[in-house]
């Protein structure tokens, strides 16, 4: 996503509050996975080897349900930085399109936020709580584009790890210095970012009622079909 107008920007936090309002009922649903559903729809939509892919990220989240939280965010982390980074516009046609993660692992690819997302989800179906994850927008700056992670907090006052596609070893914030936190959020709440700690509350996401969209293509049965076929 490169910097260009304040478009951007306003496109950017448009699609956040969309998901943030989702985010606690996405959160509830992937405690209802429906294993064979969801591999049927990858085949149906997205062909053989998408169905595989599902498979086995599912094999991953029953390996992982046991496992110590860092154990949990080392998998997802690993599992998710295996797929493809592309373009929006190239993959689905559009400038700034968030993908779920059943989505992004059916395509086998994906941009900074779609990486960042599934990520998300996925910790959240294996039990890390909400409230210790972020979906933080940063600025990177060796890259001078607007980028996506997710940030650990193992407790409030902890400096988060970073679960990066860029970097796929994931670190503490204090040791990506070529990170900018801008903003970040999760199912409950959005903060604005001066540094790497926090942040500033910046609202609740239950006021957040723009979910529409997104709601509706969490559900399997409406996926999108992505302009560019990805194997």
């Amino acid at each position: 996503m490169n910097i260009t107008s304040n478009k951007v920007w306003l496109s950017l936090l448009s699609s956040v509050l969309l998901l943030i309002s989702t985010g606690l009922l996405y959160a509830k649903s992937l405690s209802q996975l429906n294993e064979s559903k969801i591999i049927n729809a990858l085949y149906s939509h997205y062909g053989e080897r998408a169905a595989k892919r599902g498979q086995a990220w599912f094999n991953i989240l029953q390996a992982s349900y046991p496992l110590s939280a860092a154990e949990k965010i080392k998998n997802a982390n690993n599992f998710f930085n295996q797929l493809y980074f592309i373009d929006d516009i190239k993959l689905w046609g559009e400038k700034n399109y968030w993908a779920t993660p059943i989505e992004f692992i059916g395509v086998n690819g994906g941009d900074c936020e779609d990486f960042a997302i599934a990520k998300y989800f996925t910790l959240l179906e294996l039990g890390i709580e909400d409230e210790k994850m972020r979906i933080m927008m940063v600025k990177a700056l060796t890259l001078n584009q607007y980028h996506m992670v997710v940030a650990y907090y193992e407790t409030p006052s902890s400096v988060p790890l970073i679960l990066d596609n860029i970097d796929s070893q994931i670190k503490p914030a204090s040791q990506r210095s070529d990170l900018v936190p801008i903003y970040s959020f999760n199912g409950q709440q959005l903060w604005l970012n001066k540094e790497k700690g926090q942040g500033v509350l910046a609202g609740s996401s239950s006021r957040l009622k723009q979910w529409t969209n997104l709601n509706q293509r969490l559900r399997v049965s409406n996926m999108k079909q992505p302009k560019l076929r990805m194997e």
